[in-house]
């Protein structure tokens, strides 16, 4: 038998009880709020630049400016060379270079209107050449 004054129908209810909710979110709000200040922090350390124990005697500048341009130079060689590339040239300059001095250093100088993605790129093809004394120049 059916209560009295339901009729036989019973109600649907369409509300939602979200109090639950917001107290398991205050819950986690509290949980990271106390164990935040208790991870540590990334410590990045990078490299100064500071000046070399012993310049090399003899090595070859990397000149990287805009527009593309390249100057390779060797310095304290018996042979001077200086040539305004692009980087298909340099690669062949390189080689050369490579082949008759394998023990040459390489100094690789960028423009600061370079992107440094061209830098790091003149650096990548000099390694892929077999060049395996590379160095930045910077200002002090």
């Amino acid at each position: 038998m059916p209560a009295v004054g339901s009729r036989g129908k019973r109600r649907i209810v369409n509300e939602i009880n979200v109090v639950p909710y917001i107290d398991v979110m205050l819950v986690l709000l509290v949980i990271f709020m106390v164990t935040a200040p208790l991870v540590p922090t990334g410590v990045v350390d990078l490299p100064s630049a500071g000046k070399s124990s012993a310049p090399p005697d003899a090595y070859a500048e990397v000149e990287v400016r805009a527009a593309g341009r390249i100057t390779l130079r060797t310095r304290g060689m018996p042979q001077a060379l200086e040539r305004e590339t692009d980087r298909k040239g340099l690669d062949e300059i390189v080689t050369t270079l490579h082949e008759n001095t394998p023990k040459l250093p390489f100094l690789i100088s960028g423009d600061r209107k370079v992107p440094y993605e061209e830098v790091i790129a003149v650096m990548k093809s000099l390694r892929e050449r077999g060049i395996e004394r590379i160095a930045l120049r910077v200002k002090e």
